[in-house]
């Protein structure tokens, strides 16, 4: 087992939280991690990205090569194109459908779905819209996780541990909150 993904978004989406809980999922199936720095999380609002490979063999890089990427998760559907020349041939885009119009000339957005619905294999799903149905706004970063995990290929509850791990001592409320977003992110893409 082999994937290399990108987490795509702007400061504040919750990249690092997505890239823990993909890392603490992982680990605790007995895989490899390797991640890059996250760059761009100093400015709320300024592109983020992080390189993540997980495997069953040691990795020896923690860069993705170019076209080599299996999976681009991301939370902001322009954010999703920066990253396109990283996608394999065979690799699939996972994004948000809501838009973080941080900058003045943000391009048209039917445009940006067209291109991302254009590829041979993308998933589009308004995370945001399912996350305020959830009473959890903050919460659509989990929702584009949960949407992820069939093309990850590790197991729903190694994920519902991460987030217990990551957000236990924040309390329970906001674990349930976590969860119950994931497994909404899952829920739509297997309807």
């Amino acid at each position: 087992m082999k994937k290399d993904i990108i987490l795509a978004g702007v400061g504040g989406q919750g990249i690092l939280s997505i890239a823990a809980i993909i890392g603490y999922a992982a680990l605790d199936s007995g895989l490899f991690v390797k991640q890059a720095e996250v760059h761009g999380m100093s400015q709320r609002g300024g592109d983020v990205q992080s390189h993540l490979r997980i495997s069953d063999k040691e990795i020896a890089s923690d860069l993705i090569p170019s076209g080599k990427a299996d999976l681009i998760i991301s939370i902001e559907p322009m954010e999703s194109l920066r990253y396109l020349p990283m996608l394999s041939d065979e690799g699939w885009v996972i994004s948000n459908t809501t838009p973080f119009k941080n900058i003045p000339d943000y391009p048209d957005i039917n445009e940006i779905y067209n291109i991302i619905k254009s590829l041979k294999r993308s998933v589009l799903i308004d995370a945001d819209n399912i996350a305020k149905e959830l009473q959890s706004p903050k919460s659509a970063n989990m929702v584009i996780l949960g949407a992820s995990i069939p093309y990850i290929g590790i197991l729903f509850e190694k994920f519902e541990k991460g987030i217990n791990s990551l957000f236990g001592k924040k309390g329970e409320e906001l674990v349930k909150l976590n969860i119950l977003a994931l497994k909404a992110g899952l829920d739509a893409v297997k309807n």
